[in-house]
């Protein structure tokens, strides 16, 4: 990184991402089209299996049903796993990409994908974490408190005032189980960049990102919802010219039978433009996330100083622990973290 670090603005953060990502483009969509393709290589086969089986009771062919079942609990035994794992390493690999490229390095994509593989447990069990904490934990007492409500409400008179306070209640509670989901995932956001950065296993990373999210997570949920408008209108401008061609070829049909091969083609279709859409935007969340975790280094620890003796030479980066495999982060720059007294203790 050529310009030294100091604290930065929303806009500053927003523009630094697109910097980055449009510098190094097809690093950051290569990184995250790999772990995706598998998964969607599987869903295509697998949609194109029950687009023929739709054909064939188009065409008064019954097919097995439980040949259809067997194919539908494979459906779920792989596209499941592979889902978990297409989100393990497009989180890490992306955050180890975005990390580096900041700093000034540029790694191969081979490279990011490995640093995941040395790790992928423990990724996998922050991702379970995360997913506890921030809607696992809210959805169960949401799910409880509807339950006491029924129970309750079952030997009450039913008037139509009841029912409208019965409802009122319930708006409420999706209302506040919403908000706190929301309030959890700004918390914990920048967690994978603890993680992969700095070493730490899923528990530390999660205290840890919770920490360095307090007074930034307003910018962090205005980020989000710039980056989701952005997702509306790219998903906007690859939908629409597919869906005129679909309802085109529909018409020229007329409800035959190559009008099931319609459908079929239509949700490959959109399997594939998902994928694109998702490979073009997934890297924009890892790179801004990366750089609010850097920025919030600056602002809480004074990072930019440490920075700027590490690249004088007068402080130099600390390997990483002897218990974990060796990662490429070992050039990363040291993690700090602040010491009980409120000072800064080196590793």
């Amino acid at each position: 990184m050529n310009e030294p670090m100091r604290p930065l603005t929303l806009g500053e953060i927003l523009d630094r991402t697109a910097q980055l990502y449009r510098r190094n483009f097809w690093l950051f969509a290569g990184v995250s089209a790999v772990p995706m393709g598998g998964m969607i290589a599987v869903f295509v086969v697998f949609g194109g299996l029950f687009g023929a089986f739709a054909v064939m009771a188009k065409q008064g062919q019954q097919p097995n049903p439980l040949l259809v079942g067997v194919l539908a609990i494979a459906m779920v035994l792989i596209a499941l796993p592979l889902l978990l794992a297409a989100t393990v390493y497009s989180n890490g690999a992306l955050t180890f990409t975005a990390a580096r490229v900041h700093l000034g390095d540029k790694p191969k994509i081979k490279q990011a994908l490995k640093s995941v593989t040395a790790r992928f447990g423990r990724y996998l069990w922050l991702i379970f974490l995360q997913g506890i904490f921030v809607a696992g934990i809210p959805s169960a007492i949401a799910g409880t408190l509807v339950l006491v409500l029924y129970f309750l409400t079952q030997n009450a008179p039913s008037d139509g005032e009841g029912a409208f306070l019965l409802g009122f209640v319930l708006i409420l509670i999706a209302i506040a189980t919403a908000v706190v989901i929301v309030l959890r995932a700004l918390e914990y956001a920048m967690s994978f960049a603890v993680c992969v950065v700095e070493g730490k296993s899923a528990w530390p990373s999660l205290r840890r990102a919770a920490a360095l999210s307090q007074g930034t997570r307003g910018r962090i949920f205005v980020m989000f919802l710039l980056i989701m408008m952005l997702s509306f209108v790219l998903s906007m401008a690859v939908y629409i010219p597919i869906l005129i061609v679909i309802f085109v070829m529909a018409a020229l049909t007329h409800g035959g039978p190559s009008s099931v091969a319609t459908i079929v083609v239509a949700e490959i279709l959109n399997v594939l433009m998902n994928f694109i859409v998702q490979t073009l935007l997934t890297p924009v969340y890892s790179i801004a996330l990366v750089l609010f975790y850097y920025d919030q280094r600056v602002r809480k620890e004074g990072y930019d100083i440490e920075w700027m003796m590490q690249q004088a030479g007068l402080a130099a980066p600390v390997a990483p622990s002897t218990e974990e495999p060796p990662m490429a982060e070992a050039s990363l720059p040291a993690p700090t973290e602040p010491a009980p007294d409120g000072g800064v203790e080196q590793p």
